[in-house]
């Protein structure tokens, strides 16, 4: 959350008018500037303002908490809802842009330039109707890019009528800002050349102008203004080189923040730098106390911060978020760097998201589930920067590859499995076989992997994850390791050897009272093996449901409802299946779980034609081919009922022509998710 978001825009009209322009006749426009002047705020305006041009609406996606170029390409897809079930992640995105007439905003490209670039070149080749418009320090360097350098807010002369003061752009945002602190402030005759003075002392730089307005609350603008010159000339003398002007200034404010700042507050701030994702009073507390800061004062110095407009606020349903634009979160940085503290705090950011991972699994059937999802969900920036921490360091590299162990049942239910198997890849590069962290993510990769339709080094991983979990004796691995291989056999055909397996490896879960992973197993086992052995199915579906239900296990209870859905379908009971997959669209969606979704709509289409309904059934599988082409997969990852996808659709062509088929086929394509879910539930 940026401040773009939670206070009012200022000004603008012309570069919001030469952005619109500019995007109508090319398709990559790059917004840049220096640190503070309002490049993102002006993009999301742009955005919102074009947001009724484009078929397909605006997409946003910032990118300041990611730090990893690696992760740039799924990072992307997730955050527009395309489950990257396919092995290029890159493929999947451009596939399913081609078809969108769509405004992307990459927010914040400058420390992932030649990610950025790779990426915006390849999707605008790929995707004829996309246009793209990224905010930057540094322009992207792709064919065809434009580029509009964003210039400071208008400053007036301070010789001016203090009606022509009052009206430029830079004192309308002061006297804006500091309202917010001294309700009723206005420029007047006496103060309206200081006022001006003020402004352009500070180049008409928003986010300058946001910090110096945030200190009226203590001080008149008089003082104001000569604390800022004395730092300024403190700056100067020192010798800024061959900074340009607007950073200078920029970095002289934030330098002057800081400065005004309680000793405790400068601590807090810099410490809470490490978080990339912002943080809650909670986590602050945890992570931050300590060496000059009590506990039970971080919530004031927290609020303080906020005053000063170093922290912005996020009011979330019952409790607060605090984040830190870009350019005061570097300056923390460098601070904590220089403080002697960053090696203690990194620790103590690590062993708290250690725990937090650990105790907020989503493979586990909890009350809680959909909520430790949704936690794991605003956490992963920090989680990230957590495990770079860790595998910075061989020593502690275990820890963080048990980290992402603990969340492969969240790379799923997120569509981030390609990013799960980055993490995966780089910890099992780091860590040997003498830990039990390594056993465990070689089956959770190889599960991963294959969920990808990526064989290629599955079995090696299996082979050494039942190795060491035999020369260990570790009953969970080899039962988990087992389940995996299970679900090789059945992807190669062999169901029967999947089932037998399958059992196997349930066996162990229930020797040790594993309920989570027998649930896990149950939905496995139904998935593969539901056309191949109804009845067997039917049973194990039902069970499955009613772990879900008594542990009231929200998400888990989605995949049970398919599960039972699937096997009523195989047994004949198509009414059954119908008014259970309905109601399993409705939990998916909540997730917005692509991939169950396209599942569920898959089969629904299936039962619309063997009730003669075949417009509905066209139409049902058009849906289902959008959500399908979204995730880079196809109803052939279901390949053991294809021959059910096969037989709805010829029956469909039959009955309709080739014609009619073709064209409700494109009328669910084109549906959209939120009218393809209301739809399906519908009936």
């Amino acid at each position: 959350m940026t401040s773009a978001q939670t206070s009012s825009f200022i000004g603008r009209r012309g570069e919001v008018a030469a952005a619109r322009r500019l995007l109508a006749h090319g398709r990559l426009l790059t917004l840049t500037g220096a640190g503070g002047v309002g490049k993102t705020r002006l993009a999301l305006r742009v955005a919102e303002t074009l947001r009724p041009a484009f078929d397909d609406g605006v997409e946003i996606v910032e990118l300041t908490s990611l730090e990893d170029p690696d992760l740039l390409v799924p990072a992307v897809a997730t955050a527009l809802g395309v489950r990257d079930a396919g092995a290029s992640p890159m493929t999947v995105l451009a596939d399913y842009l081609s078809g969108q007439h769509l405004l992307l905003v990459l927010d914040n490209c400058e420390h992932l330039l030649d990610a950025c670039a790779k990426l915006v070149d390849g999707l605008l080749r790929g995707a004829g109707r996309l246009r793209v418009l990224a905010t930057s320090r540094q322009t992207l360097g792709v064919v065809g890019e434009q580029v509009l350098v964003v210039p400071s807010l208008s400053v007036p002369d301070q010789a001016a009528a203090p009606r022509d003061i009052a009206r430029s752009e830079a004192v309308r945002m002061f006297v804006d800002r500091v309202a917010r602190v001294r309700p009723g402030f206005t420029v007047d005759r006496t103060d309206a050349a200081l006022v001006a003075r003020l402004c352009r002392r500070l180049d008409g730089i928003p986010l300058a102008i946001e910090l110096a307005a945030g200190r009226l609350h203590s001080m008149p603008v008089e003082e104001l203004e000569r604390r800022l010159d004395e730092r300024f000339e403190v700056l100067n003398a020192e010798g800024a080189g061959n900074v340009p002007p607007r950073h200078q200034t920029m970095h002289a404010a934030v330098d002057w923040s800081f400065g005004l700042c309680t000793r405790a507050e400068q601590r807090l701030w810099s410490r809470l730098s490490m978080f990339a994702g912002g943080m809650d009073v909670d986590t602050a507390e945890e992570v931050c106390h300590g060496c000059g800061i009590d506990r039970g004062d971080v919530f004031d110095l927290l609020a303080g911060l906020v005053d000063k407009s170093i922290l912005v606020a996020d009011h979330q349903k019952d409790r607060v978020r605090y984040h830190m634009l870009d350019s005061i979160r570097s300056y923390g940085r460098e601070k904590l760097a220089e403080s002697g503290e960053e090696d203690a705090l990194r620790r103590r950011y690590c062993d708290h998201y250690r725990r937090l991972v650990a105790e907020q699994r989503v493979d586990r059937l909890v009350p809680e589930q959909l909520d430790r999802y949704l936690l794991l969900a605003t956490e992963l920036p920090n989680i990230r920067v957590a495990l770079d921490a860790l595998y910075s360091r061989p020593e502690e590299a275990a820890g963080g590859l048990d980290m992402v162990s603990a969340m492969w049942g969240y790379w799923i239910l997120a569509g981030s499995v390609t990013e799960g198997r980055l993490w995966l890849d780089r910890g099992l590069g780091l860590v040997t076989p003498g830990f039990r962290a390594r056993r465990t993510a070689l089956w959770v990769s190889a599960m991963l992997a294959l969920l990808q339709g990526d064989r290629a080094e599955v079995e090696d991983m299996l082979e050494e994850s039942h190795r060491l979990a035999r020369e260990a004796g570790d009953e969970e691995t080899r039962a988990f390791a087992t389940q995996v291989s299970a679900m090789v056999a059945f992807s190669a055909g062999d169901a029967r050897s999947g089932m037998t397996l399958m059992e196997k490896a349930r066996a162990g879960h229930q020797d040790r009272g594993d309920l989570s992973a027998l649930a896990i197993n149950l939905f496995y086992d139904v998935s593969f093996g539901a056309g191949e052995d109804p009845e067997r199915a039917g049973d194990l579906a039902q069970e499955f449901l009613t772990l879900c239900v008594k542990r009231r296990a929200e998400p888990s209870r989605g995949y049970a409802l398919f599960a039972v859905g699937i096997t009523a379908w195989h047994r004949g009971h198509p009414q059954r299946a119908e008014e259970t997959l309905r109601e399993a669209v409705a939990v998916r969606r909540a997730i917005s779980d692509r991939w169950g979704l396209a599942e569920c709509v898959e089969v629904l289409a299936w039962i619309a034609g063997a009730q003669g309904r075949h417009e509905r059934a066209a139409r049902m599988l058009g849906v289902a081919n959008a959500l399908w082409q979204a995730m880079g997969a196809s109803p052939s990852r279901l390949w053991p009922h294809m021959r059910d996808h096969e037989h709805c659709v010829a029956r469909a062509r039959e009955a309709l022509g080739a014609r009619a088929y073709t064209a409700a086929f494109h009328s669910g394509e084109r549906m959209g998710l939120d009218r393809a879910v209301a739809y399906a539930i519908e009936g």
